[in-house]
């Protein structure tokens, strides 16, 4: 093959992160032939930076948290809290030292042709990676994720800050840590850091930490990182950072400052777009996203999966959208994509899993909605579990349905409790149903009980 040849395809994705992956191996299983283009590495952020690490460290630092109760537990107990085992299974057991190569292999494996490098649209289904064109028959999937966002806070640009990425990849914990972003990513961080032993800051714009969740979950989680002795600045905005004799200095609109040895920058992610050539397909996507239709279609020839889509920066969700995709692709009658029941999880300590739609939210579309909320550690396994126990689970039904349409459970394994709340919602089950099941006792998903309690009987 001589350079600058071009090479016919069935389909070309771009991106091989959860949703790439998954949408490349319904197509190969198919029998087309694909071609995948990664330019980081092929599994993407969840693996290697994010979900994964990530969680690898909230749970050693849950076992640093659950070590320091045993004294009101069990006995009489000496915590001496360590990241180093945990960032050795990071290395070891999830990242491979971030190399892809076992990743990379299994693509191949199941017949797919691999390319590293950035990759540029030239025109409808025609592809640019380096040297290599790329034409492809039947389309291009876009799914190349998501960046951290960098906030125009002057002076920013000039000190030394991690993302997400270098924080999961630390080996030592800083002494302080200034986190700029109280959402999930820099919510789930500043906890665990704080539980192995670093003094952190928490800086958030928003009256409330996960500001996306309902604000009785905001409320809570503050009470319980500030009684861990995390320093949480609310309502408060970044106007300055200089670096001091220490370490990054961020100066707050309120007059306050709140000084580091490092800076962690967590105020969000968006969708990695710049330099793609979607013009080619006259695409302009707005900051969110790509525009797709309900089968992931953002023009003829091209579906966009994933973050990119601005739908929700989950990997479950890309995942979900690689499998629509790739049906609509081999010409499958689908449904297509559904988000009202999309569920997602905070790993913070308590867990926050949430559902659908929030009560502000319900109440924006328009909706007469009534709310049932219960504390967990009002009910008999909350009171079993003792130390620990702060959560709730709030119910959001629409009262002109009798139907649930969203839903939140913080707590203890939050996010498992979910799951049911994510079929009701999902399959519209009425308040009342819900009423009659069995709840097996004493569990936290027996809390629903408690909560449904507050929503008014039938329609």
């Amino acid at each position: 093959m001589t350079q600058h040849e071009t090479q016919h395809t069935d389909v070309v994705v771009i991106g091989l992160g959860p949703g790439g992956e998954t949408a490349a191996g319904r197509l190969l299983e198919a029998g087309l032939d694909v071609v995948g283009i990664e330019r980081e590495l092929v599994g993407g952020e969840c693996p290697y930076w994010g979900c994964v690490p990530s969680k690898m460290i909230v749970r050693a630092a849950g076992t640093v948290s659950e070590a320091h109760r045993v004294d009101q537990l069990a006995g009489t107990a000496t915590v001496r809290p360590d990241v180093a085992p945990v960032a050795r299974r990071i290395r070891a057991e999830a990242t491979d030292g971030w190399d892809d190569t076992v990743a990379v292999e299994r693509f191949e494996k199941l017949g797919g042709r691999f390319v590293r490098g950035s990759a540029r649209i030239e025109g409808p289904g025609r592809v640019r990676v380096g040297d290599q064109v790329f034409t492809a028959g039947r389309g291009v999937v876009l799914a190349t994720g998501s960046r951290p966002v960098t906030p125009p806070i002057p002076g920013l640009d000039t000190v030394a800050s991690w993302t997400n990425r270098e924080a999961v990849a630390a080996e030592v914990v800083p002494p302080s840590l200034v986190v700029l972003g109280g959402g999930a990513i820099g919510l789930e961080l500043a906890q665990a850091f704080a539980r192995f032993g670093s003094s952190v800051t928490v800086i958030e714009a928003a009256e409330h930490v996960l500001p996306a969740e309902e604000p009785e979950v905001g409320d809570l989680l503050a009470e319980v990182l500030r009684a861990e002795g995390v320093d949480l600045r609310l309502g408060r905005r970044a106007v300055w950072v200089s670096d001091g004799a220490d370490g990054p200095v961020v100066d707050l609109d309120d007059g306050t400052r709140a000084e580091g040895t490092r800076l962690l920058v967590a105020v969000g992610r968006r969708p990695a777009l710049d330099g793609l050539g979607l013009e080619h397909y006259d695409i302009d996507p707005p900051g969110r996203g790509v525009p797709v239709d309900e089968q992931l279609r953002a023009a003829d020839g091209l579906w966009a999966i994933g973050d990119v889509t601005g739908v929700g920066a989950f990997t479950h969700l890309a995942v979900y959208q690689a499998e629509v995709a790739a049906a609509d692709i081999l010409g499958h009658q689908g449904t297509g994509a559904d988000y009202a029941a999309l569920a997602r999880v905070t790993f913070t300590d308590p867990e926050v899993g949430s559902v659908g739609l929030s009560e502000e939210a319900a109440r924006a579309r328009g909706l007469d909605v009534a709310t049932g909320v219960a504390p967990v550690a009002a009910s008999s396994r909350g009171f079993i579990h003792g130390p620990g126990n702060a959560g709730l689970v709030k119910l959001v039904a629409d009262r002109a349905t009798g139907a649930l349409v969203g839903a939140t459970a913080a707590g203890p394994v939050g996010g498992e409790v979910l799951s049911m709340l994510t079929l009701a919602v999902h399959a519209g089950i009425p308040v009342d149903d819900l009423r009659r099941m069995h709840y097996a006792y004493p569990t936290f998903h027996r809390g629903v009980l408690d909560a449904l309690a507050g929503l008014p009987a039938g329609r």
